[in-house]
C-alpha cells in the first residue's frame, strides 16, 4: 500500500503541533503583558503614595507660614518610580499650589497668587529617609512660578478707580484724579516701572499723561506727584523651598513671577 501525504506535501501531525506552538506563544505574551500591567499599576500605587506623604507635609509647612491655599497637588515625574526608590533619586517633584494668599503686614489686605508652581530637579532623598521620615532630602535645582493676580496690586494701592493691565510688555495704569486748580476730573494714564527687592515686588510710577492735560507746570507736578502716590510694594506671600525671586513681567491676567534656589534641602524647609 502506497504511502499516503497531506494535500499540502506535508506529513500528517506536524499542523497540530504548529497549531499547540502558537497557542503557548500567545500564552506567553498574554502573561508577559499582564505581568506589565501589574508592573506599570504597582508602580503608580507607589508614586501615588509619595505624592500624598509630600503633599502632607507641605500642606503643614504652609499653615505654620500663614499662607492660604488650596490642597498642595504633587506630581513625581520620571519613570519607574520604584527604579529611582531603589536609587535614592528623582528626576522632578512637582508641586502645584492653588488659591494662595499671604496675608501683608500692617494691613487689611491679601496679596493672592492663582496658582504658584513648584519644579524640584534631581532630587536625593535614600530608602532609609523615605522609611524612616528622617534624614535629609536635597534638590539640586528648584523653579518656582506664579502670577499675582492684578487685584491684589490695586488693593495695596487703594485709591477708587484705579486699574492695571499688561501694554506691549509693560504695567499700565489707568486712574481718575480730581485736579483741584481745574476744579475737574481727569483719567490719567502711563506705564511703571517694576523692579524686584528681596521678597517684594516695587512698582513705581514717574509720569502720567492725559488727553485732557493742560499745558500747565502747576498741574503737571500735581499729577507727576499723584503718580508717586500710586507707588506700592507688593510683598509675596512666604515662597516654599527657599525660593528667591528673579524676574517679574506683566501679563494680560496679572504679574508674572519666577523664583529660583540651588542645593536645596528639602527637608528642612517649607
Amino acid at each position: 500500500m502506497a504511502d499516503s501525504y497531506p494535500a499540502d506535501g506535508g506529513t500528517y501531525g506536524e499542523r497540530p503541533r504548529r497549531r499547540r506552538g502558537r497557542r503557548a506563544l500567545v500564552i506567553l505574551v498574554i502573561l508577559l503583558l499582564v505581568l506589565a500591567g501589574l508592573l506599570v499599576v504597582a508602580d503608580r500605587v507607589a508614586a501615588g503614595v509619595a505624592e500624598r506623604v509630600v503633599a502632607d507635609q507641605i500642606d503643614q509647612e504652609i499653615s505654620r507660614q500663614n499662607v492660604q491655599s488650596a490642597a498642595p497637588e504633587v506630581t513625581v515625574g520620571g519613570f519607574p518610580f520604584l527604579t529611582q526608590v531603589l536609587n535614592g533619586r528623582y528626576d522632578s517633584i512637582k508641586v502645584l499650589l492653588r488659591d494662595v494668599q499671604g496675608p501683608v503686614q500692617g494691613t487689611d489686605a491679601a496679596v493672592k497668587v492663582p496658582e504658584l508652581t513648584v519644579d524640584a530637579r534631581d532630587v536625593t532623598a535614600s530608602l532609609d529617609t523615605l522609611r524612616s521620615g528622617q534624614g535629609e532630602v536635597t534638590a539640586k535645582t528648584v523653579q518656582g512660578t506664579g502670577t499675582v493676580a492684578y487685584d491684589s496690586v490695586v488693593a495695596l494701592i487703594d485709591r477708587p478707580g484705579v486699574r492695571l493691565r499688561e501694554q506691549d510688555g509693560k504695567l499700565a495704569v489707568t486712574a481718575p484724579v480730581r485736579v483741584p486748580i481745574l476744579e475737574q476730573e481727569l483719567t490719567v494714564q502711563g506705564t511703571a516701572n517694576v523692579a524686584i527687592d528681596g521678597d517684594d515686588i516695587v512698582i513705581t510710577f514717574d509720569r502720567l499723561t492725559s488727553a485732557d492735560l493742560p499745558d500747565n507746570p502747576v498741574v503737571q507736578t500735581f499729577v507727576n506727584n499723584f503718580a508717586r502716590q500710586l507707588s506700592v510694594r507688593v510683598p509675596l506671600p512666604p515662597l516654599p523651598f527657599a525660593l528667591q525671586l528673579h524676574e517679574v513681567r506683566p501679563l494680560p491676567n496679572g504679574l508674572a513671577v519666577t523664583a529660583s534656589a540651588r542645593d536645596v534641602a528639602l527637608s528642612e524647609v517649607g
